[in-house]
C-alpha cells in the first residue's frame, strides 16, 4: 500500500480512535435525565486529517473500504461477512451507531420467537400504535393510542417492505417492549445491540444528538452485531426454518432504499434487506445473494457526508465494493469486472 493511500485510510480510521467523556446533565429535562442514566457519549473528532494512528485493515478489501468510506463531517461504519468462507471485513465495525428502523428486524425476530412458543400465530391480530401529538422529551414513552387491528403476518410485511413505525410500534407492544427484544437477542449471543425506546418515542425525540460526532448507546448497535443478527436468521440459528422464511421473504420485498445498499448490484442478485434512516444518519443491513446462490450478510451505518443523497450514495458504492470484493476473493466465480458506475445522487 503507497504511502498517500495509507494517509487517507488513516484519516478515514481515525474516528476508531474516539475519546469516551461523561454526559453531564445540562438542565432538568427528561432528555439530560436519560442522558446521565445511559452514562457516556462518544464525541468523534471533527478534524479527519490522519492525525492519529490508522487502525491496521487485514486485506486488499479492507483497504478499498476504508477509501470509499473515507466520508466528510461523519463516521462511516462498515460490516461484512462471506456466510460461505466465514471471510470478514469491517470498517469502525465495533463503534456503535444508531439503528433507526434497521432495529426492526430484531423486533420481529422475537416476535416470531414468540410463534414458536405458542404465545400467538402470524393470524392473531393486534392494533396498530399510533402516535399521539406530544412534545419532544416531555415523557419517557411517546404517547400512542390503537389504530386498525391486523393480523401479525400483515403487520410484519408492513413493518419490513414499508418500514412502518405504528406496525413495527404494535408488534414491540405484542411481545413486551424493548426490553424483551433485547434479551433475545443478547440470548443470541450478540451483545453490542441496545433497543431503548419504541419506535414513536425514537422519532419523536430524534435530532437532541448528531451522531456524525456523538455516539448514543441508545438504540444503537454496532455494524458487526448487525450482521451477526441477520447471518443467525438466515442460517436458521435463531429460529426455525419456518419463521426465517417469513422474516427473510419481507426482507426481499423490500421497497425502501432502492438508492442504498441494492442500487449499483446487478440485477440478478438477490437482496434481503432493512433500511434505517433518522437524522443526519442512514443505515442498510441485510443479505445478499450471487447468483451462483452465494451469500454475504452486510451492515453499513453512515452519517454526515452531505445530506439524504450523499449517505445513500456511500452505502451503495460500499456494497457494491463489498460485493466484488467478495467474488475476487473466489477464483472459481466469473463476474464481470469489480469497475461499477457512481451512485445515483437522487432517492
Amino acid at each position: 500500500m503507497t504511502l498517500g493511500l495509507l494517509g487517507r485510510v488513516a484519516a478515514t480510521l481515525a474516528l476508531a480512535m474516539v475519546t469516551v467523556v461523561p454526559v453531564q446533565a445540562r438542565d432538568g429535562s427528561l432528555e439530560s435525565q436519560f442522558d446521565s442514566a445511559f452514562g457516556t457519549q462518544v464525541r468523534a473528532p471533527r478534524d479527519f486529517t490522519g492525525v492519529l494512528a490508522p487502525k491496521p485493515v487485514n486485506s486488499a478489501l479492507e483497504q478499498q473500504l476504508a477509501e470509499l468510506a473515507r466520508g466528510t463531517d461523519g463516521r462511516i461504519g462498515v460490516a461484512a461477512l462471506d456466510l460461505t468462507s466465514g471471510e470478514e471485513v469491517a470498517i469502525l465495525g465495533d463503534q456503535r451507531f444508531p439503528m433507526a428502523s434497521t432495529s426492526k428486524i430484531a423486533i420481529v425476530a422475537t416476535f416470531m420467537a414468540g410463534v414458536e412458543q405458542g404465545r400467538w400465530t402470524l393470524d392473531s391480530q393486534f392494533p396498530l400504535r399510533v402516535p399521539v401529538p406530544s412534545k419532544p422529551f416531555s415523557s419517557a414513552v411517546a404517547p400512542t393510542r390503537a389504530g386498525s387491528y391486523l393480523p401479525a403476518r400483515e403487520l410484519i410485511e408492513l413493518a419490513i417492505t414499508r418500514s412502518s413505525n405504528t406496525a413495527a410500534d404494535a408488534l414491540l407492544a405484542a411481545v413486551g417492549g424493548p426490553t424483551a427484544v433485547d434479551t433475545f437477542v443478547h440470548n443470541a449471543g450478540i451483545m453490542e445491540f441496545n433497543l431503548t425506546r419504541s419506535i414513536a418515542t425514537l422519532v419523536r425525540d430524534d435530532g437532541a444528538i448528531n451522531p456524525a460526532y456523538q455516539i448514543d448507546v441508545r438504540d444503537s448497535a454496532t455494524p458487526r452485531a448487525m450482521v451477526q443478527l441477520v447471518s443467525a436468521i438466515y442460517q436458521g440459528k435463531m429460529l426455525s426454518p419456518e419463521s426465517r422464511a417469513v422474516i427473510v421473504g419481507a426482507m426481499e420485498r423490500c421497497r425502501t432504499g432502492k438508492t442504498r445498499l441494492k442500487a449499483l448490484l446487478p440485477s440478478d442478485a438477490v437482496v434481503a434487506h432493512k433500511t434505517g434512516t433518522l437524522n443526519n444518519t442512514a443505515s442498510d443491513v441485510g443479505i445478499v445473494t450471487t447468483p451462483d446462490g452465494h451469500q454475504i450478510a452486510m451492515a453499513i451505518y453512515v452519517t454526515g457526508n452531505g445530506g439524504h443523497a450523499g449517505r445513500n450514495a456511500k452505502i451503495a458504492s460500499l456494497s457494491r465494493a463489498i460485493y466484488d470484493g467478495y467474488l475476487q476473493s473466489s477464483p472459481s466465480r466469473q463476474y464481470a469486472s469489480a469497475t461499477y458506475p457512481a451512485a445515483t445522487q437522487t432517492q
